[in-house]
């Protein structure tokens, strides 16, 4: 089952808010940031015009956001220079996104924007 109506304004207002602070309007057309929902996970990407100028955007995840239903709780990844998700152990599992979103936004590890 996705997300609900009333589920998807909530992300919205957290991870959605955390993109529209993160992405300066006068650097947008070279650098933003923005959510994508997928099933139950929630990504945040930064995405870049290319860098020759000839082809596709680059993306590279920023965070993940992964809702466990069963559990009630949202457990946060990082992107690693492997370029796959791994669990943030510094952040536990909670069922409060915007708890595990200031945890992001802070980045006291610089692991999420460097």
């Amino acid at each position: 089952m996705s997300f609900s109506e009333l589920e998807l304004k909530r992300i919205d207002r957290t991870v959605g808010e955390l993109c529209r602070r993160k992405t300066r309007p006068e650097y947008a057309d070279q650098l933003r940031f923005e959510c994508e929902i997928d099933g139950h996970i929630v990504s945040v990407w930064e995405v870049r015009p290319p860098w020759d100028g000839v082809g596709e955007q680059t993306r590279m995840g920023v965070a993940r956001f992964r809702y466990f239903r069963s559990r009630g709780v949202w457990i946060v990844y990082w992107m690693r220079r492997d370029l796959k998700w791994h669990r943030y152990d510094p952040a536990p599992s909670t069922p409060d996104l915007a708890a595990l979103v200031a945890i992001v936004e802070a980045d006291e590890y610089r692991a999420f924007f460097g």
